[in-house]
């Protein structure tokens, strides 16, 4: 199943079920969110809920996350997720917002901007490799410097900041952002479609 198809087959799942006004439960529910833990082995992702379904704006922060297996049949299924734990950057108010593994709660870590960098789209020289040809390597972590740095294609930013000592050892997986996805389910823990959004170009045929 191309893309595509599974991109018009969640959208459809979710105004059916928005629309239905009786016998709801016999239609796929949605979800979709950011990976924060994927499992090889299991097939099973954990996510973050986005509340506000908004791509220009979304809202990570309903808890507890979700685990859910992959779809049994491979054509249901995307490209396999890529966790993080980096659920917002908000320079403005010089503060990340990450899921802390240890706790399982959300947690508002004060930043220092040591750099910014806006208007920086994925082609950039700064994040693209051109002789290469393929993305740089984001984030960046520095201990000796206490600083981190960020790409956010969503906010075309490219931003360098420190945290407070007790924050740099983190695995670095605290200061990416996982993928976004979106399944649909009836038996909850157990996708019947998955798409990876942030690996899915949907206008490619």
């Amino acid at each position: 199943m191309k893309w595509t198809n599974i991109l018009l087959s969640l959208a459809a799942a979710s105004l059916v079920v928005s629309i239905s006004g009786c016998n709801k439960e016999d239609y796929p529910k949605v979800e979709q969110g950011r990976t924060i833990a994927f499992n090889k082995d299991t097939r099973e992702v954990t996510l973050i809920h986005d509340s506000a379904m908004d791509p220009q704006k979304p809202v990570y922060d309903v808890l507890p996350p979700s685990v859910f297996k992959l779809p049994t049949d491979p054509a249901e299924t995307g490209p396999e997720p890529k966790p993080g734990q980096r659920m917002k950057l908000d320079t403005e108010k010089k503060v990340i917002v990450i899921f802390d593994t240890k706790t399982q709660k959300m947690l508002n870590i004060p930043i220092t901007i040591v750099d910014l960098q806006q208007s920086i789209g994925k082609e950039h020289p700064l994040v693209y490799d051109k002789d290469a040809k393929k993305a740089k390597k984001f984030p960046v972590v520095d201990k000796d410097k206490k600083s981190v740095t960020i790409y956010s294609g969503r906010q075309r930013m490219l931003c360098t900041f420190s945290v407070p000592d007790e924050y740099i050892g983190y695995p670095e997986s605290t200061w990416d952002a996982g993928d976004e996805v979106r399944l649909t389910y009836r038996t909850p823990g157990q996708s019947l479609r998955f798409m990876n959004i942030s690996k899915t170009d949907i206008f490619k045929r």
